[in-house]
């Protein structure tokens, strides 16, 4: 890789002139190292003013880092001891650290008495007859309080025209050669009479011709001559000046090559710019991302060290989008002195993405293939560019992106029309068109049409913010109103999954223009989705009423289609629930048979027959045939299709429901829908905490808030809500009493609720959560609204929600055995006509509790009898720990002792801390000493923090886990952050063992 060539300007760069015994004079030419600079930077060829120095001579040029070898050669090839007369060059691309390394070697070698004096070649200024020279010697024959005389005497005098002018005026260019020539090493002779002169000359590549024949000329003749000759050669373009460069190259009797810096090296000068020790993978990606090339990576670092950055694995996945200041131009100014077809040819790659084939580089850029192939040659060879023969791209990644910054934006967007026109041409794949249509000018001939479908690939890749991205682009351009509202439907479908509010304003807009049947039924179906989820129901409900009606004429399937999302969604509000029961029972499958409405309607019809209590099996059946294509088939994200997931636990198949929920959440995030794996993760979270699985469903039902507040649905909508409740009682039920109580609270949960049936199971954990605090008399109140309003939507039954057990167990707490006996009694007796197993247990647990006694302890039995056989596993752990607690205070010691350890196993598989830790307290006080589980280490990890750690650990990336679980790179940051301190490790490397241990 090389960089733009600049002047060197030395620092502390001593001349020693010859001197009398025991004093010396010092000239120094003051510089700050900054690495190369733009060649338009130097104003001139005149050194810096001259100083006398009286102290001893003191290192000044800092040993490069990574450069030790090398300088410990030049340093042994270059000594007095070594040989009077030598020469060295060293050879790498811009950026490598030759400057550097030059300014070192000569603290290393010179000595009392050397005369050193230096020059850089300069790509401006390579037409400036004997340039370099007139940098080397022109301050020393002019130098104040000196006598030019001593160093011009003899035949050195032919070279003061020159150094000193001449009276006539003449330029360099019309003094004879030759004489300068002889004149100059007579010079050069004359500055070694008291100790050796030390030549040194930066960027030969960039020398004049005229100084290049000079330092040919004195090569030829050093011979014995003290004379040391230190030069440094950067890329060049080809031209006239390489043949000369060439000739002088060859006399250089010693030659070093700059390689990329290595690990330890890069490892280094992390630490030193950030102040501690760069992880490993760290040190990597700098010298993946710069090359190993000294400049790019001290630029790198100083950037980082201003915004604070810590070297570690995180920085390191994002270190090219650090912009580089000063980087981009010096990048532009080594390209530019390749000259315009190379330029044409670099900013054409740019916007091609960093790589492409010849053909259409040649034809972004505007050249021919010869001179593209040309110039490419010629940027290969500076180190910028790498040719496989198929393909060319930017040698360097952080070269690529700072060189990007330098193309000016107008030019930018032209040269990306090109590339979508060319592309077309030749019918490459739509999505390479697009990308560079996304940021062409407006009016490229069939850009709408590319966008659009491009889009609809993006979206059926599952790649939603692509298809936003498209479709915004789209239409920007001069469409008609019905490709208009074909792109607005397909903007609001895809922003279902980026920002539920954007989708809401786009679809509204979609659904007004279109005038296609088809197409407005997906619209009304994606809007009434859309303003459900902000909890905008009766705007939802109006939609699909009449777009269903408007279309029933015309389109009587979608008509359907539409009414099944309609009577669902007017079921779940109390206020449009009555008017619609008649139209639902109505209904038959046959209605939609062989339609796209069969599904839907099968899922509608599995909660008509839930409602009518009777006929459990019919309820598994319609279910599975909603779901027979998942939760979300063909891309259908209706919620009526929730309803079957739920009508399938109430039924007592929630392993069922639990394997579809599974298999939708998997293809939610293969999707990339944020809100469609936000709904799945609800729908598991709710299968989970009925099948008891409390760590399990704490964990989604997390991961469903993160997600949902990420794409803009707050806490107060419906969606969050349901999993704020399932939260809120997993919560209560593992022990922590005061996190549940925040949530109620954060979700404005603690008053009067609407009559959305999601608040009905707000009531039923919230009920839960006030048992827990001793509220009992609100609990109890809580527990019979949850009751009257399930009532109230002919929702009466065992499976759906268990507030008669609960309530009859407040009653008992109070006192009120016979309300108690009445609740408790009619639980089982509805659970027993219902004939699901599990629901029958629970009601036998609470009457048994209410019972108390012999009898109690009886009907106890027969609940955990027939909840070993059900998936219920928490309601399985509550009644062997309550018979277990009975028993003992019957006296039946090894009965309690039997079921209290059971109940503690179970409870502590399933996370239920409050029923785990009740059975290890009556397994105490039968004078047991059962082990308590220590909750450190890997086991205090919250569900999300072991998600997170557990993905992290994988080797993903910070923000591919952002990706992969939908939420902000800072939730990432803040769960990672809290798993190394509670594992007490120091970060990643260290994170997979720490997840292995075992407590």
């Amino acid at each position: 890789m090389t960089l733009p060539h600049t002047a060197l300007k030395p620092a502390h760069l001593t001349v020693l002139a010859p001197r009398e015994p025991g004093s010396h004079r010092t000239v120094r030419r003051d510089g700050e190292e900054r690495g190369p600079q733009p060649p338009h930077l130097r104003r001139d060829l005149r050194p810096a003013d001259t100083v006398e120095a009286e102290q001893p001579r003191h290192r000044s040029a800092p040993i490069p880092t990574g450069r030790e070898r090398e300088l410990e050669a030049i340093t042994k090839l270059c000594s007095a001891r070594s040989s009077p007369s030598t020469s060295v060059l060293v050879q790498g691309d811009a950026g490598s650290g030759k400057s550097g390394l030059l300014r070192a070697a000569v603290e290393e070698i010179r000595e009392e008495g050397d005369t050193v004096v230096s020059a850089s070649g300069d790509a401006l200024e390579s037409g400036f007859a004997f340039g370099v020279v007139r940098q080397m010697f022109e301050h020393l024959v002019r130098a104040e309080g000196g006598s030019p005389h001593a160093l011009l005497s003899g035949q050195a005098a032919a070279a003061a025209p020159l150094l000193l002018g001449t009276a006539g005026g003449e330029s360099a260019e019309d003094l004879p050669v030759e004489e300068l020539l002889r004149g100059l090493y007579w010079l050069a002779v004359n500055l070694t009479t008291t100790g050796r002169l030390i030549i040194v000359v930066d960027d030969l590549q960039w020398a004049d011709r005229d100084s290049l024949r000079w330092l040919h000329f004195l090569l030829r003749r050093a011979g014995n001559l003290p004379l040391v000759v230190l030069a440094s050669l950067g890329p060049e373009p080809a031209g006239d000046g390489a043949e000369t460069t060439g000739t002088v190259m060859r006399l250089l009797r010693h030659q070093l090559v700059l390689r990329p810096l290595d690990d330890e090296a890069v490892a280094a000068l992390a630490e030193n710019a950030l102040g501690a020790a760069a992880d490993a993978s760290f040190s990597a990606a700098c010298r993946a991302a710069t090359g190993g090339n000294p400049f790019l990576l001290r630029a790198l670092l100083r950037t980082l060290r201003a915004a604070g950055a810590v070297p570690d694995a995180r920085t390191a996945g994002e270190l090219t989008r650090h912009p580089l200041p000063g980087v981009g131009r010096a990048v532009q100014g080594l390209i530019t002195s390749f000259g315009p077809d190379a330029l044409a040819a670099a900013r054409a790659l740019v916007v091609l993405g960093g790589s492409a084939d010849v053909l259409l580089l040649s034809g972004v850029a505007e050249l021919g293939e010869g001179a593209t192939r040309d110039a490419v040659h010629g940027l290969v060879r500076a180190g910028l560019m790498t040719d496989t023969g198929e393909s060319v791209g930017f040698a360097i990644p952080l070269v690529a992106t700072a060189f990007a910054d330098e193309v000016a934006p107008s030019l930018r967007h032209e040269l990306h029309a090109r590339a979508a026109r060319l592309l077309l041409a030749q019918d490459a794949p739509l999505e390479e068109v697009a990308a560079h249509l996304l940021h062409a000018p407006l009016g490229v001939p069939g850009a709408a049409e590319v966008l659009h479908s491009a889009a609809t690939q993006a979206a059926q890749g599952f790649r939603a913010t692509e298809a936003v991205a498209l479709i915004r682009r789209a239409l920007r351009e001069g469409v008609d109103d019905d490709r208009r509202a074909t792109l607005l439907t397909g903007l609001g479908r895809a922003e279902l999954a980026t920002s539920v509010p954007d989708a809401v304003r786009h679809l509204e807009r979609g659904l007004e223009l279109s005038r296609d049947a088809t197409e407005r039924t997906v619209a009304a179906r994606a809007l009434s989705q859309a303003l459900f989820t902000l909890d905008r129901y009766p705007e939802g409900l109006a939609v699909l009423r009449s777009t269903s009606e408007t279309l029933r004429p015309v389109d009587a399937v979608n008509a359907l289609r539409l009414e099944v999302d309609f009577l669902y969604g007017s079921a779940s509000m109390p206020a449009s629930a009555p008017a619609v029961l008649p139209r639902l029972q109505e209904l038959r499958l046959s209605d939609a048979e062989g339609s796209g409405a069969e599904r839907p309607l099968a899922a509608l019809l599995a909660l008509r027959t839930l409602m009518a209590g009777e006929d459990p099996d019919e309820v598994v059946a319609l279910a599975r045939r909603a779901l027979s294509g998942g939760l979300h088939p063909g891309g259908d994200d209706s919620l009526v299709y929730l309803g079957a997931i739920h009508a399938l636990g109430a039924a007592g198949q929630s392993e069922l429901a639990l394997s579809y929920a599974d298999s939708a959440v998997d293809e939610a995030r293969a999707q990339g829908s944020a809100l469609t794996y936000a709904f799945a993760l609800s729908a598991r979270a709710a299968v989970r905490l009925r099948l008891g699985h409390v760590q399990e469903c704490r964990a989604d039902a997390e991961a469903t808030l993160e997600v949902l507040g990420e794409i803009g649905v707050g806490r107060d909508c419906a969606r969050s809500v349901a999993a704020t409740a399932a939260l809120m009682d997993a919560l209560a039920k593992q022990g922590d009493v005061e996190g549940a109580a925040v949530l109620l609270e954060k979700g404005w949960l603690g008053g009067d609720l609407s009559g959305h049936w999601v608040n009905d199971y707000v009531l039923l954990a919230r009920g839960r959560l006030r048992m827990a605090q001793g509220r009992t008399r609100e609990a109890l109140a809580d527990f019979l609204l949850c009751g009257h309003r399930t009532s109230a939507r002919k929702l009466p039954g065992a499976g759906v929600l268990a507030w008669r057990p609960e309530a009859a167990l407040a009653h008992a707490a109070l006192g009120e055995r016979d309300a108690a006996l009445a609740l408790a009694r009619e639980e089982l007796a509805r659970a027993r006509r219902w004939g699901v197993p599990e629901f029958e247990g629970v009601a036998l647990r609470t009457l048994g509790l209410v019972t108390g006694g012999a009898e109690g302890l009886a009907l106890l039995r027969e609940a955990v009898e027939i909840l070993e056989g059900t998936p219920g596993k928490y309601y399985h752990a509550q009644a062997a720990a309550d018979l277990g607690a009975l028993a003992r205070t019957a006296g039946d010691l090894p009965e309690a002792r039997i079921h209290l350890q059971q109940a503690a196993g179970i409870a502590h598989q399933i996370g239920a801390t409050v029923v785990a830790e009740a059975a290890l307290a009556e397994l105490r006080a039968l004078g047991d000493r059962p082990r308590t589980r220590a909750f450190s280490g890997v086991e205090a990890l919250t569900p999300a923090e072991r998600r997170v750690a557990d993905l992290a650990a994988q080797g993903m990336t910070n923000r591919a886990v952002a990706e992969h679980l939908f939420v902000g790179l800072r939730t990432v940051e803040v769960h990672l952050t809290n798993a190394y301190r509670k594992l007490d490790i120091d970060g990643r490397p260290g994170l997979a063992r720490a997840l292995a241990r075992t407590d």
